[in-house]
């Protein structure tokens, strides 16, 4: 009964910047963990970073730690994406996802429950 809807795509140059945005709405009420994925051609869906429900703990993929932040808006039922220093392998559909727990990995393994809630996902392109 969740609905989470992106924001933010688009065309941007290598080494730029971009900013993506996902509004929750229905029974959402700020109490969620958030993450997001991408998803390149060819490719399955990759973990790339979640925030706890107080926002007190973010995780990261290790391809995009040092490069992408994530956060989040309690109040507004919103989290953020801020990608900077964007590479050509950045290129995917960005899908933002919300549970009771933040699901994650790292270089050791996957962890928490798996998201119950997945927006439509929204483009982001990166030319070199």
């Amino acid at each position: 009964q969740v609905h989470l809807v992106e924001s933010g795509g688009g065309l941007v140059q290598a080494g730029g910047s971009m900013a993506l945005s996902c509004a929750a709405s229905g029974r959402a009420d700020g109490t969620y963990a958030m993450g997001w994925f991408r998803q390149a051609p060819g490719n399955e869906r990759e973990f790339v970073a979640a925030i706890s429900v107080s926002a007190d703990r973010q995780f990261y993929s290790p391809s995009v730690a040092g490069r992408f932040t994530v956060s989040r808006d309690i109040d507004k039922n919103t989290e953020y994406l801020q990608m900077t220093n964007l590479k050509s392998e950045d290129t995917a559909v960005y899908y933002c996802a919300a549970g009771e727990d933040p699901y994650y990995c790292t270089s050791y393994g996957c962890y928490g429950r798996p998201y119950e809630y997945w927006g439509q996902g929204t483009q982001v392109t990166v030319s070199s």
